[in-house]
């Protein structure tokens, strides 16, 4: 178990990176998939640039403007806070659960900052699939939380935490 300050420092480095590399890729997709899809892999991957105003598969994009404010920037605020305030403070949390959930928190600012930037709007950019089973249009800060929530829960089953409020038993 790394000290407090190693721990914090891991932390707001996992955070940082996951930030900056989702926002440079934002970026960088704005500025060249204007109207236009680029195929790799044999159309496994597609890139095309969409701004979502809902949550992952636009999951609320129909909703009022300030229903989304609340849930997607509000509430989102609320949920990134208490995941990194718990990161930081829950002691006997694993190394590795510690990271993950970094990086679920890391994603979770990032399109926080997206929402807040653009009027309530995410950038997506990102397809996977084969012919016609593919994912919704997603960014990188929705694979970081993705894979750190399933992460998360692997290390929850892993050491028998049941979940986070309950204590478990390690």
């Amino acid at each position: 178990m790394p000290s407090q300050r190693a721990r914090t420092k891991l932390i707001a480095s996992i955070i940082l990176i996951n930030v900056v590399v989702d926002q440079v890729t934002k970026l960088i997709a704005q500025a060249t998939l204007t109207s236009r899809t680029v195929h790799f892999l044999g159309d496994l991957v597609r890139l095309r640039l969409s701004q979502n105003t809902g949550a992952f598969l636009s999951l609320g994009a129909s909703l009022s403007p300030a229903l989304r404010f609340w849930i997607f920037t509000v509430i989102s605020t609320a949920l990134v806070v208490w995941v990194t305030v718990y990161a930081l403070r829950t002691d006997d949390l694993p190394d590795d659960g510690i990271v993950a959930m970094a990086f679920v928190a890391g994603g979770g600012f990032s399109n926080l900052i997206d929402r807040v930037v653009r009027n309530g709007h995410v950038v997506d950019f990102l397809n996977f699939g084969i012919g016609n089973l593919r994912t919704g249009i997603l960014n990188v800060a929705d694979m970081a939380i993705f894979f750190g929530a399933l992460y998360v829960m692997w290390v929850s089953v892993r050491t028998g935490r049941a979940s986070p409020d309950t204590g478990g038993s390690s």
